[in-house]
């Protein structure tokens, strides 16, 4: 069953309008026709079982044909405070973030990051990264699109995790064992919420990582080898999903 994202706005009594690039999609390319199901989500958790019933040239009509309580979210918000890597890692990134659950995402630049965004192209990449995080929610079939925020410094990202239940960096330079990394992530309990930090390719600085820790940031270790950034997100926050899935 194919699955839409709408506005609150959009979903009537008894039935869901559709607009927007998906018009297109569903006439056009799916080539749906009136009486298939699909499955569409308002953006807030509520999921619609739905049948379509009509086109015009600007939107679609679905029939609700029930409410559903949807089940696709952690039972954790997970935030990802990802340094900004090189080309187009971060597109990646984003897309396997929200397939593995995560609430939002932070783009953060750090000392070693080489990518240097100026408010024009850090506005422009937001909004594709926005995109990427709406498909990918659609096609994991998630009942949230998780958020990109705007670029942050790290001491702004800092401070804005601040409020989070349980905040982690895993640093390559990290002496504790893996056993005490495996003991804090079986500490977090469902319903908490998480913060966490990966650094660019060059990695966090030491003063980074020792001002994160001065916040209440902890550090943990992946293991023996040092992992790209994009790999050490996906491996964390696959972890996170295995310890916080109802």
């Amino acid at each position: 069953m194919y699955h839409f994202f709408v506005e609150p706005a959009q979903v009537h009594e008894d039935y869901v309008e559709i607009l927007g690039g998906d018009v297109n999609h569903m006439k056009n390319v799916l080539r749906m026709k009136a009486g298939e199901e699909i499955s569409v989500n308002d953006g807030s958790g509520r999921e619609y079982r739905c049948r379509v019933e009509s086109y015009t040239k600007a939107a679609a009509r679905a029939a609700i044909i029930e409410r559903l309580a949807s089940n696709a979210e952690l039972a954790s918000n997970v935030v990802l405070y990802q340094c900004l890597p090189k080309g187009d890692k971060m597109e990646l990134i984003i897309q396997k973030a929200v397939e593995l659950g995560v609430t939002a995402i932070v783009p953060v630049s750090s000392a070693r990051c080489v990518v240097k965004l100026d408010e024009a192209k850090a506005r422009k990449k937001q909004e594709r990264w926005q995109e990427i995080a709406r498909s990918a929610a659609k096609q994991s079939g998630r009942s949230r699109i998780p958020r990109v925020k705007a670029v942050q410094s790290l001491p702004e990202a800092l401070e804005s995790a601040a409020e989070l239940d349980v905040r982690l960096i895993p640093y390559e330079k990290e002496t504790s064992s893996m056993e005490r990394t495996r003991g804090i992530l079986s500490d977090i309990q469902r319903g908490q919420s998480v913060g966490v930090f990966i650094g660019p390719e060059g990695g966090f600085a030491s003063e980074e990582v020792q001002a994160a820790v001065e916040t209440g940031v902890c550090p943990i270790t992946l293991g023996r080898r040092i992992l790209r950034t994009e790999t050490a997100a996906i491996s964390i926050l696959s972890v996170l999903m295995f310890q916080l899935e109802v």
